[in-house]
């Protein structure tokens, strides 16, 4: 199930043959909705109508938006995917999560992701939160753009990347200098640790450099899906200033 305009028409621009059936809120007339519901509808899929209190139950607590949608599983990716999606640009940047386990924060990080040109995100299997419907909707569509691959070992794809002359850096407190200090603009993947936790061990012993956002106010950490979009908007401040050299 996915929630939401933009979840919705993510879904309608991508791959339409996904959509199973579309529940609507009956009455609902306004400029942002009704384009996506002709679109369907050009396309001969029915849309059910319900009243408010219907659609909200069937939300389970959701914002919809007044529209809803039931859809077939979208392309799942794993290590193996990691070549082609790298192949398709000559200045890959990824987002590595590392212990991940809330889904509002990940469909936060894919937002951003999709903002910044992320090509891939890149996520363990196991201490991960899975790709549902919360996700989606907090993703406003970005959870249909951005490839979410899921590795077994997180250490080893990141030497996998290595080798690819990708530099990996990680987010960390103890680090000794921060974002603005570290050189961004080659083949570059950023990892992101679990808030409290952090990056584990090995995923930090991994990385080829350890980074740090500077605070200069009385909280010690950000919600990782801010600091994600910091480090990200950082690298593309830097790459985007590399390319007019």
């Amino acid at each position: 199930m996915i929630y939401g305009i933009h979840a919705v028409k993510a879904v309608l621009e991508l791959d339409p043959s996904r959509f199973i059936e579309v529940f609507v809120l009956k009455g609902r007339q306004d400029d942002r909705l009704l384009p996506v519901l002709n679109e369907l509808k050009d396309l001969g899929i029915t849309l059910q109508e319900m009243e408010r209190k219907t659609l909200d139950n069937k939300a389970k607590g959701a914002s919809h938006q007044g529209v809803i949608a039931r859809v077939k599983a979208g392309p799942k990716y794993n290590e193996n995917d990691l070549d082609a999606i790298l192949d398709k640009t000559d200045m890959p940047l990824l987002l590595v999560l590392d212990g991940v386990t809330d889904p509002h924060n990940l469909g936060a990080c894919l937002r951003s992701a999709d903002a910044a040109g992320v090509c891939a995100v890149i996520v363990p299997k196991d201490r991960a939160a899975q790709l549902n419907a919360t996700v989606s909707k907090v993703a406003a569509g970005a959870a249909e753009m951005v490839p979410l691959v899921r590795v077994t070992n997180l250490a080893r794809t990141l030497r996998q990347l290595q080798e690819r002359g990708i530099w990996c850096v990680g987010t960390a407190g103890e680090a000794t200098h921060d974002i603005y200090q570290s050189k961004m603009t080659g083949p570059l993947a950023i990892v992101m640790g679990a808030e409290g936790e952090g990056m584990r061990r090995l995923t930090r012993e991994t990385c080829d450099e350890l980074i740090r956002i500077p605070m200069a106010g009385t909280v010690s950490s950000l919600n990782v899906s801010v600091a994600t979009a910091v480090c990200l908007f950082e690298a593309v401040r830097q790459r985007k200033g590399s390319s007019l050299l």
